[in-house]
């Protein structure tokens, strides 16, 4: 059986809209995995930009590549 997809994602991009950067940042950070954080990537992208987004997209970046690192994953 397949496995749901995360919820995370979408709760995240409630706090950017809900204006909540911080919060978000936090979220951010403890992301349960690089596909998570990529699907967040693709939600962000569809948003308009402004300069808080655009600090959150490179947030977002720079957690993907330190996920990505394979000593930094993340057991289930």
């Amino acid at each position: 059986m397949a496995r749901p997809k995360s919820e995370w994602p979408a709760k995240v991009l409630a706090l950017i809209q809900g204006g909540n950067q911080s919060a978000a940042i936090a979220q951010i950070k403890v992301a349960p995995s690089v596909a998570d954080v990529a699907r967040l990537q693709t939600l962000l992208a569809k948003l308009p930009p402004t300069p808080a987004l655009a600090q959150l997209i490179k947030v977002v970046e720079e957690e993907r590549a330190l996920l990505a690192a394979p000593r930094l994953h993340r057991s289930p």
